[in-house]
């Protein structure tokens, strides 16, 4: 078999072309020096702008995130758990990785929102804008509805850890401690006057982080967080619930706009109690109004009436201006002064000064402090806490009002004698209370835990203190105006109030507020309680009546709570359900 003519290459015309040696030189030379730019590029970045790109990716890729701190407990006087924090996860979305196209997504997203208890076009609303990194979908949820939404898996939702606050006593101890918002922080109460102290400080770690906010490494030193510490305060969480269920029920009974009650060691000062209603569950305040936001016992300041006639008996009597026998003629139950006319309710004819209180005199109290200077009376005032903030560890605080001494005309010291022409809250009032349950000496109110008997400040003499003690426990005895204050196995005193309730420069026909002020027992009292109803609408409206019962059932509670023995051996005698005092 013959072969065809063999092909050579060498005489290809492109093959036996010559290529220039420069050519070749010329890309070696170009890829070499390729190889150096290169090279350059990584020791620039490596080592001569190595800080330069570490922070750019650390801007990037690396965050520090904050490591939350426990809150701490508020507990009450026995340990008892007023407010703690428990775990509860926050949900969160990426919208642009949430596929809402897909039936199946679609279907967990209505089984999410359900969970949440959201309208599944609320839902659709906040992933509505697809250009979102992050949004919240809801913060602090239970931890079992959690769960449940976390196995559901839907992709671009997750959840981080964040703590919700709980508090066991829900309403009735609400305006004591207060509550926090979703961030953490104290906003009312003792969550809002020790924040610092509960919140601890946060602490820090360094990580990097992947395009979903996961965490995919540590790096740096971990800072831990400093939980916060622990609040005891002085509150006795069950002397605090009776008394507020007690005044709930008054406010109801009475059909009342609402009510205060307060409750004070009378050897340390400490608040054992302090309740509003209406009030709020502090950890659902969905709903929740001003109306029972607000702290009435330390808020609401208005004219004391008649609880301050005791105090211008005990001016009077330190003075050495009257005794306790000195007679009062109040006839004929009116006095004219500075072209107006200050009345009692019945004309009480000749009265001793422990008479005035008994039977709560205006024109004897009046007659009393016109005894005395403007400038005397308002240092006894002053010492007594009233026109100042009170000196208590708590928000709020009003300081009432009292004028300056030498702006007094005569009508407004005799009114003053009373109770008119100043005003106090109920926290006030119960704390000037103080003077006359410790021998004469006002105690520094505590809302804290203690265990030793404050010095106090002396504005009365102890024999001072002693005769008005007797003269409370008359009025609120056989013939008082108090009466209906007595209490089963203790002995109580104290005065009970009513006033007309001021609208502007004058005063609302119908509405009143009726208070009653006092301690026990009467000889070594261990206790002040004071209770005010705003605005009673059942036809009864007088201190003694709406407020007394009150004092009466918590005095009483309070005391055996406190193992106190009693020092009646019967039930007192009530006569009479009494006149209150005059306007």
């Amino acid at each position: 078999m013959s072969r065809g003519p063999s092909v050579r290459y060498t005489t290809s015309p492109l093959l036996a072309s010559k290529t220039p040696v420069w050519r070749s030189k010329f890309i070696v030379a170009a890829i070499a020096l390729g190889f150096v730019v290169l090279a350059g590029r990584a020791a620039y970045v490596q080592v001569i702008g190595q800080d330069f790109f570490q922070r750019q990716g650390e801007v990037r890729f690396t965050r520090t995130i904050e490591l939350p701190a426990s809150r701490g407990r508020i507990l009450d006087r026995n340990g008892l758990i007023l407010a703690s924090s428990v775990i509860a996860p926050s949900v969160w979305a990426i919208p642009e990785d949430i596929d809402r196209n897909d039936p199946d997504t679609r279907t967990k997203l209505r089984r999410v929102a359900q969970l949440l208890g959201m309208k599944p076009q609320d839902l659709d609303k906040k992933l509505a804008d697809e250009d979102k990194s992050f949004v919240w979908i809801q913060r602090q949820v239970d931890e079992p509805i959690a769960k449940e939404i976390a196995a559901l898996g839907v992709k671009g939702l997750y959840q981080t850890r964040e703590y919700k606050r709980q508090y066991p006593e829900g309403e009735s101890a609400a305006h004591v401690v207060g509550f926090t918002n979703v961030e953490d922080h104290g906003q009312e109460g003792i969550e809002l006057a020790f924040d610092k102290d509960l919140g601890g400080r946060p602490g820090s770690q360094r990580v990097i982080k992947d395009r979903l906010g996961r965490v995919v490494e540590g790096v740096g030193e971990r800072v831990p967080p400093l939980d916060g510490k622990d609040i005891q305060l002085s509150i006795d969480s069950k002397v605090q619930f009776f008394a507020y269920q007690k005044l709930r029920d008054a406010v109801t009974k009475h059909r009342a706009k609402a009510g205060s009650v307060v409750v004070l060691d009378a050897v340390t000062g400490e608040v054992l109690a302090l309740a509003n209603y209406p009030s709020y569950v502090p950890d659902k305040r969905r709903n929740l109004t001003g109306e029972q936001l607000r702290n009435r016992a330390i808020t609401d300041t208005f004219e004391p009436g008649s609880t301050m006639k005791p105090i211008t008996v005990a001016m009077a009597l330190e003075a050495g201006r009257v005794k306790p026998s000195t007679i009062i003629d109040t006839t004929p139950g009116r006095y004219q002064i500075g072209g107006f006319t200050i009345s009692d309710t019945h004309n009480y004819g000749v009265l001793t000064v422990e008479g005035v209180i008994q039977k709560s005199s205006n024109v004897g109290a009046l007659k009393i402090a016109q005894k005395m200077s403007p400038s005397e009376m308002w240092d006894t005032y002053t010492a007594l806490g009233y026109g100042q903030k009170p000196q208590i560890t708590f928000p709020g605080a009003a300081p009432g009002r009292l004028r300056p001494w030498k702006t007094w005309k005569p009508v407004e010291q005799a009114t003053m004698a009373y109770g008119y022409g100043l005003s106090a809250s109920l926290l006030q009032m119960c704390h000037s209370y103080t003077a006359f349950s410790h021998d004469g000496k006002v105690l520094p109110l505590t809302m804290l835990k203690s265990s030793d008997e404050p010095p106090g400040v002396r504005v009365f003499s102890p024999s001072t203190a002693a005769a008005v003690r007797k003269m409370l426990q008359m009025a609120a005895g056989p013939g008082g105006t108090g009466q209906l204050a007595q209490t089963v196995g203790y002995s109580v005193g104290g005065k009970s109030g009513t006033a007309r309730k001021q609208v502007g420069k004058g005063y609302a026909a119908g509405k009143y507020r009726g208070w009653f002020t006092g301690m026990a027992p009467i000889d070594k009292p261990r206790i002040i309680v004071g209770v005010m109803i705003d605005e009673p609408s059942d036809g009864n409206f007088y201190g003694g009546t709406v407020a007394g019962p009150v004092f009466s059932e918590v005095v009483q509670q309070t005391l055996r709570m406190m193992n106190v023995p009693p020092d009646l051996a019967v039930k007192p005698l009530v006569l009479t359900q009494g006149v209150d005092e005059s306007f």
